[in-house]
């Protein structure tokens, strides 16, 4: 029997038991794909990520991510969390920049500090992709929401950072909270589109502090709802500067999640257009909360 050491911690959370849970992985280089599938369904988080090596290679470390159905090529909240974790347990906390060698490709995560000397985690996405535009008709069904619900100054956009998502304009925090997903309707739609996974946000909030409410449905991944979603979030940053919604050129704005699911989380979003090229980044603090050992029989 061998044995593997993980580690549990909350991601984009301001206080611990807050923001997204996530497991992550060491040195799983004997694990199959399949066993891994295996260990994330047990884990049952909505990600658990793989530190397939404590060597780096091309300047990075490998890292393999999953939910508890299928393995994904990038993911928001499972890059950070891990990032956190080799930093702690490979650098000693010394590091001022982890790389992750992801299935979308390299993606680098720096370590800044705010103003009141908090380690806020911060990543660059890749160059977002925009797919197809579409009016509330379509998506009052699907979100079991009156077409007035919907803000008609801004259109729902497939946006991608390395996953495509589907951005939803609503107009008030009552209507993010009626929001449900007919899943049938969704199915339906989906057969033909890029994205697969749904956000939802409003100009109104629950902390005066902060600039946007969001919600991230995420059936076709086995993930009903999430509490903090770093992708989606990337593509919603990518979207606000696209669409120009705090005016051209740049956003700096506070996202509040997970309220739905008691998990408050707190997610920071900076974007500026050079050219025709926008540019993502993503931020947040990561919490240690727990570690212990996976034994697997050989």
């Amino acid at each position: 029997m061998s044995e593997l050491k993980f580690y549990i911690v909350d991601v984009f959370a301001e206080t611990q038991f807050s923001g997204n849970q996530l497991a992550v992985v060491k040195n799983a280089s004997a694990l199959s794909t399949d066993e891994m599938q295996k260990i994330t369904r047990e884990m049952n988080f909505s990600e658990t990520t793989f530190i397939v090596s404590d060597k780096k290679r091309n300047g990075g470390f490998d890292v393999q991510i999953f939910t508890p159905k299928t393995e994904l090529p990038f993911a928001g909240h499972p890059t950070l969390g891990t990032a956190y974790v080799i930093r702690k347990a490979f650098t000693n906390n010394q590091a001022e920049q982890i790389n992750l060698n992801l299935k979308v490709g390299q993606i680098p995560v720096t370590i800044k500090y705010n103003e009141k000397e908090r380690e806020i985690l911060w990543m660059k996405l890749k160059s977002p992709n925009f797919g197809d535009v579409y009016g509330p008709e379509e998506w009052a069904e699907i979100l079991n929401l009156d077409k007035t619900d919907f803000d008609e100054n801004f259109p729902v956009h497939e946006v991608s950072c390395g996953v495509y998502c589907f951005i939803v304009p609503l107009k008030t925090l009552n209507a993010i909270k009626k929001a449900r997903v007919n899943l049938d309707r969704f199915y339906e739609f989906i057969t033909t589109t890029q994205a697969k996974t749904i956000l939802v946000f409003t100009r109104e909030t629950l902390q005066k502090k902060n600039d946007l409410y969001v919600r991230f449905f995420g059936h076709y991944l086995g993930v009903p709802e999430d509490p903090a979603t770093g992708s989606a979030n990337g593509c919603l940053a990518a979207y606000l500067v696209k669409h120009e919604y705090f005016g051209p050129d740049a956003i700096d704005v506070r996202v509040e999640q997970g309220y739905e699911l008691d998990r408050p989380s707190l997610l920071l979003l900076k974007a500026n257009k050079e050219s025709e090229e926008i540019h993502v980044n993503i931020g947040g603090r990561v919490l240690m909360v727990a570690e212990g050992k996976i034994y697997i029989q050989d």
